[in-house]
């Protein structure tokens, strides 16, 4: 006979976390590359891993829709302020501009570290800080470009409901001197803003990098990165890292941005409206796991949302992290262990 603890031979299953809602940003340098950040190996969440940079909703984001509403996965204006806080907040880099005349504010090192600084001690919020600089500042949000969201399968204790977005920086301006590392703004020349750690708070090290060079760090061990981060750095790697990428000239740089655009807001649905909730399929005989892309999520049961029927990520699953992770094509992928269980 079961316990009185027990509760019974047929206890109510948990129910899954509510997904906190959080949002992450695709930064492309003025180079085509992308910037990722190691966080902390005492992160509470993603710990060790090389990820966009990117957070929680904060109130002062805005006021995003309770758990039971659907509109709390879609994209909105809370999401993309609190992709560019977190931006701010754990790179250093500031995307901020005058309402009124459209104008990105430059703001020096100094002052942005200062800043920075007294937002991570809780003395003020990213938005007065941003009043304070200039009374009509705001984040650049317009500039965004939704690249998917991904809601944590169920099966983990720590959920949320991601926003991703792409966001290019300027690209280099065109001089005698081939000076790679100014954008312009306004007419005029403005060095371009180096990612910072925050201090060791959440990330030990900000940097850019092409996407491909990522993906081969991965490929060898060097980093961890989650089938989110390394999905959207191979869809990205396939448009910014064609060859050759150390000559490309500025044409061929934007040319390649424009495809990536395209790329956005295409498929059925489009990237810019995909909704992911990675769900095992299988297991292969390697041990890896067979995730499929096509589920929103709990959540979203009965919405029009999906998510991507045409690829899968594989991934080996190891003590809370990851590694030999891939993305495949899913027909592929199911006849190669069709064939395998005939065997």
């Amino acid at each position: 006979m079961p316990s009185a603890k027990s509760g019974g031979a047929n206890p109510k299953p948990k129910s899954p976390a509510i997904p906190s809602p959080s949002s992450s940003v695709i930064l492309v340098s003025p180079k085509n590359e992308i910037l990722l950040l190691h966080r902390v190996k005492t992160s509470t969440s993603f710990a060790s891993a090389h990820v966009f940079p990117g957070g929680n909703l904060d109130p002062q984001d805005g006021p995003c829709p309770p758990p039971q509403d659907i509109k709390r996965h879609e994209d909105a204006s809370w999401y993309r302020n609190a992709a560019l806080r977190e931006l701010f907040e754990e790179s250093g880099i500031l995307l901020a501009k005058d309402k009124t005349s459209g104008k990105m504010l430059a703001v020096s090192e100094a002052e942005r570290e200062q800043g920075r600084r007294a937002i991570h001690q809780n003395k003020i919020t990213f938005t007065e800080w941003l009043q304070q600089l200039s009374p009509g500042a705001v984040p650049d949000t317009d500039q965004l470009l939704p690249f998917s969201r991904w809601v944590t399968p169920t099966n983990v204790p720590k959920r949320f409901t991601t926003q991703m977005y792409l966001y290019f920086l300027p690209l280099p301006v065109e001089s005698e001197k081939s000076l790679l590392n100014e954008i312009p703004t306004e007419g005029q020349r403005e060095e371009i803003q180096i990612p910072t750690s925050d201090g060791g708070v959440e990330i030990s090290e900000a940097r850019f990098l092409p996407a491909s060079e990522w993906l081969r760090m991965s490929d060898r061990s060097e980093i961890i990165l989650f089938p989110p981060q390394f999905m959207l750095l191979h869809l990205a790697s396939q448009f910014l890292d064609q060859e050759p990428r150390a000559t490309a000239s500025l044409e061929e740089l934007a040319r390649r941005r424009s495809a990536l655009v395209d790329f956005a807001h295409s498929g059925s649905p489009p990237w810019t409206e995909k909704c992911i909730s990675p769900k095992v399929m299988k297991m292969t005989s390697e041990g890896q796991s067979i995730l499929g892309l096509d589920h929103p999520g709990p959540e979203l049961n009965g919405s029009t949302r999906r998510g991507e029927s045409d690829l899968v990520v594989m991934v080996e699953f190891k003590k809370g992290s990851v590694r030999k992770v891939s993305v495949r094509q899913r027909k592929d992928v199911l006849e190669e262990e069709r064939k395998k269980s005939h065997l």
